[in-house]
Parts: structure tokens; sequence; C-alpha cells
């Protein structure tokens, strides 16, 4: 068969053709296609996923555990006694302590940012969907907590339940929601009308049905490019609280921790808040750039 022949409708080899055309023009695959163009973003992923395999390997690999207590290596400087990146005041190895602490960190922003996303998006969902007085209350519940200053509200709720990790993952996440709500909540009013929407109304489905088959897949766009950018500022108040001594708590570490730790004793230790700082700067730009090449790939004005 001639390559004409391949795209004769009637054919087989034709209707193979055009359904590749077609799913070659779908939304997704051109986002991935603009993505990949995207040579900051890909940067981003690559040395996001570096960073991630070593906070998830690294602490089993290094010679020394992150609490791990040597008196003869006290304010060991780097390539020290075995100590790539140095030692802190307890002469506890930095860089097991920093790989242990950026697996914490992202453990946090990760965990935090899927607990605000599920409130967020169901709540959001649920207000622009449904409407009326419904929605009226439900966004004025999320202005009164829009009104409370993040970090108090944070501390808060620490104080009053205690500090724990765990504590640390919903406090955050509890508090982080309120942005994506509003968010989902004018995706929402735009969908709704919607023909697709009407035709499922006509189908007979009920709205818990519509929310979830299919309001909420028609939003993952403008969410998954706010979930990039809520991991970082979620990394970052945690790191926040930590630096108050109000997040995680030793012998664990975050990079939270070791910054406020290097920042107390960075004129005896210069590489106790170097090495701590810089992996942060890299992690949260890391974010950012994959965050702001998904919102050029995905946003429908840029095509």
């Amino acid at each position: 068969m001639s390559g004409a022949d391949m795209l004769v409708p009637g054919s087989r080899r034709g209707a193979e053709a055009m359904e590749k055309l077609a799913k070659g023009r779908s939304l997704w695959d051109d986002a991935r296609r603009r993505l990949l163009r995207n040579r900051a973003a890909v940067a981003g992923m690559v040395v996001l996923a570096i960073l991630v395999v070593a906070a998830v390997v690294g602490p089993y690999l290094t010679p020394y555990a992150y609490d791990e207590i040597n008196k003869n290596d006290v304010w060991a400087p780097p390539l020290v006694a075995g100590h790539l990146l140095g030692a802190d005041s307890l002469g506890r190895d930095l860089l097991a302590r920093l790989l242990i602490g950026l697996r914490v960190s992202l453990a946090i922003g990760l965990v935090a940012t899927t607990v605000s996303l599920v409130i967020g998006v169901a709540w959001g969902a649920v207000a622009g969907y449904v409407g009326g007085r419904v929605d009226e209350v439900m966004m004025r519940v999320v202005d009164v907590l829009y009104s409370l200053p993040f970090i108090f509200f944070v501390i808060l709720l620490m104080v009053t339940f205690g500090s724990n990790i765990v504590l640390i993952f919903i406090a955050i996440g509890a508090v982080e929601w309120l942005t994506m709500s509003r968010i989902v909540r004018g995706q929402t009013l735009s969908l709704k009308q919607k023909e697709f929407i009407e035709a499922a109304r006509a189908a007979g489905l009920g709205r818990g049905a519509i929310i979830l088959r299919h309001i909420v897949p028609n939003l993952l766009g403008p969410v998954v490019v706010y979930v990039t950018l809520t991991i970082p500022a979620v990394i970052l108040a945690e790191s926040f609280l930590s630096f108050l001594g109000l997040g995680v708590q030793p012998p664990m570490a975050s990079l939270g921790v070791l910054i406020a730790n290097g920042a107390q004793n960075m004129e005896l230790a210069w590489w106790l808040l170097v090495f701590p700082s810089v992996t942060m700067v890299v992690t949260l730009v890391c974010f950012n750039f994959i965050g702001d090449g998904l919102r050029d790939a995905i946003d429908p004005k840029d095509r």
C-alpha cells in the first residue's frame, strides 16, 4: 500500500493515521511537547529528580547516620575526617543530616500539598457547582480564614495539639487549601455552563457524579500548575516554623532546622549555613521553573 493510501479514510491504515494525528493534537500531548521545549522546566525536572533520588537513597549510603554523635569530629570542616560537607557542634555528619533534612522537607511539601489539594478541590468544586446560598456560605468561610495570619494559625494549631512531624503535615496543609479552593471555584463556575455538563444533567447524573466525573477531571490543568507552586510555599512555611523552633524537632532534621542551626553558628562553621541554604534555593528554583513551564504549556492563550 502506498503512502497516499494510508490517508484514505476507508482503509485500516488510513484510520490509524487519522487516529495518530488526532492524538497528536490532543491537549495533553500538545502541553507535553510545549513543556519539553522549555529548557528551564526540563532542567528543573532533571535536577529535582536527582534531589529526590538523593533524598530517598542517599541516607543509606553515607558512612555516618544523621544522628550519630562523634565527639572527635566537632566542627570538622568539609573534607576532613571523612565528612564530605563537614560536621556540626556535636560531630554529626552534615551530608547525612542534609540528605535526611531534604527528605523530610520534600515529604512535608508533598503531603501537606496533597492535604490542601484534596480539601481545596472538594470545597471549591462543590461551592462553584452548587452555587446559591451554599456557595455564599462556603466562600465566606474561606474569607474568614483568609483574614487570619497564616503563620499565626499554624502556630496556634501546633501549640494547641503539640509539635510533631505528622501535625506539621496536617497543620500546614489545612491552611494552604484556601487559594486552591478559590481557583477551583472560579474554574467550576465556567465549566458548569459548558454543553457537556448540560448533557450530563440531561442524562440524569446527580450533582456528586457530575462533580467527580466531569468537573474535577477538567480542572487538572490549573490545579497541577498551582500544586507545583504550593509545594515550595509549604517547604518555606515549614522552614520558617523550624527556624522558630516550632517545626521538626531534634534529632530529626529538615532544611529549616539545618538553616536555623547554621545561622546560629555561621561565624564558627560557615558550611553549616551554606550547604543547606544552597540546597533549599536549588529545590525551590526547580519547583518554580517546573511551575512556570507547566503554566506556559497548559495556558490556552499561548497556543
